[in-house]
């Protein structure tokens, strides 16, 4: 057995939602509850009735692939040669990790609260990772001057997700300007991945990396974006070099992504519907916001994605109140500190439930708080 895997934990996240039950109100997965278009599944029928589900090379289809790249349009990433289709963003982030770090001598940094795979994978492979927590007492709002701060000489790259996964916040242009002087005075030698899994969940100022830094590695899908969760498509979008390399650790783990998965992809980005969803979100949040300001709860106001988080009481074990909460009150909500001890002490919830069932949920979340929850105290 090899002692890495052994010592890695499974996922808390995974280990919380299966405790759903059939009359759970379900505030926990990160996963859309809007339909797909079937357009994009009737397209690519059409394709493989005709062609059939080949291979595609390794880096994908490259129409897909072609596609991509001029959607975002980023510069110096404006080419198919700059994209290498993947197995979901997950995927996109392994070979993201296992091709730019070199376990004998780099680092990863983490701005955490952070989703835990970025941790995991790393350490799965004896990458050392450090961590830079974001303020509290700031809503964790992304700080350029404290990611900066922690930058070590072993630093290769820095890691961070805007929108985040948990906190729902969103990189100010001010906080990634800071962030993106300080990679250029170390020479442009540090690569910012940028998880850009929520980019099309924004309620404000957008600001992509790759536009502002030329060393950015950008992953994505269209999970989220278009509720195409278990497609599981992806992309790495970076300089042509990168891509080359990154192709070889894509290859040998997966061959290439599904050809069926990829023709749903072209679709999508033939008929321009990236954001058809967007809307959508937009609206909700309005109504999440209001909701959250009744129940009475202390929140961060989400910025993006479909997250907020929910402040415990003083005191409080966030994996023993999310247990307390599905166990005695039939609600699934993520612990924070699945997402790093700066979490600790806060609930992930998602919103993308109907709004009544938020409502019930956020009621039940309260009265969890105003009993005590002695069981979920450490």
């Amino acid at each position: 057995m090899n002692p890495r895997v052994a010592a890695i934990s499974g996922s808390l996240i995974r280990q919380i939602a299966s405790k759903k039950r059939e009359s759970s109100i379900d505030l926990g997965l990160g996963e859309p509850t809007l339909a797909p278009n079937a357009a994009h599944f009737e397209a690519a029928m059409a394709y493989v009735r005709e062609r059939g589900v080949r291979y595609t090379a390794n880096a994908g289809d490259a129409e897909l692939r072609a596609h991509i790249a001029a959607y975002y349009a980023y510069p110096g990433m404006t080419e198919a040669e700059n994209v290498c289709v993947t197995v979901g963003s997950q995927e996109a982030m392994y070979v993201t990790l296992l091709t730019l770090l070199d376990p004998a001598s780099d680092e990863l940094l983490v701005v955490e609260p952070a989703f835990p795979s970025y941790l995991k994978m790393a350490a799965l492979h004896g990458i050392a990772v450090r961590s830079v927590a974001m303020d509290e007492g700031e809503d964790f709002a992304i700080d350029g001057e404290r990611i900066a701060a922690a930058l070590t000489e072993r630093t290769r790259a820095v890691v961070l997700c805007s929108p985040c996964n948990p906190t729902a916040q969103v990189v100010e242009r001010e906080q990634a300007d800071v962030l993106v002087r300080a990679l250029e005075r170390r020479g442009g030698s540090i690569a910012l991945i940028h998880d850009e899994i929520y980019r099309e969940q924004r309620f404000g100022e957008r600001v992509d990396f790759a536009r502002l830094y030329g060393n950015t590695i950008a992953v994505n899908s269209l999970s989220k974006s278009n509720a195409l969760t278990g497609l599981r498509l992806g992309w790495v979008l970076a300089p042509a070099a990168f891509i080359e390399q990154a192709t070889k650790v894509h290859a040998w783990a997966v061959s290439c992504a599904d050809t069926f998965s990829q023709r749903v992809a072209v679709h999508v980005f033939e008929s321009r519907t990236v954001e058809e969803h967007a809307a959508w979100y937009a609206k909700r949040r309005d109504d999440v916001v209001a909701l959250l300001h009744h129940s009475g709860l202390r929140f961060v106001a989400p910025q993006g994605a479909f997250y907020a988080l929910v402040r415990l009481p003083g005191g409080a074990s966030s994996l023993e109140s999310a247990l307390a909460l599905v166990e005695r009150y039939d609600v699934v909500a993520i612990p924070g500190i699945a997402f790093g001890m700066s979490c600790e002490g806060w609930l992930r919830l998602s919103w993308v439930a109907p709004l009544d069932e938020l409502r019930e949920g956020l009621a039940r979340i309260a009265a969890l708080f105003s009993s005590g929850a002695s069981e979920a105290r450490t």
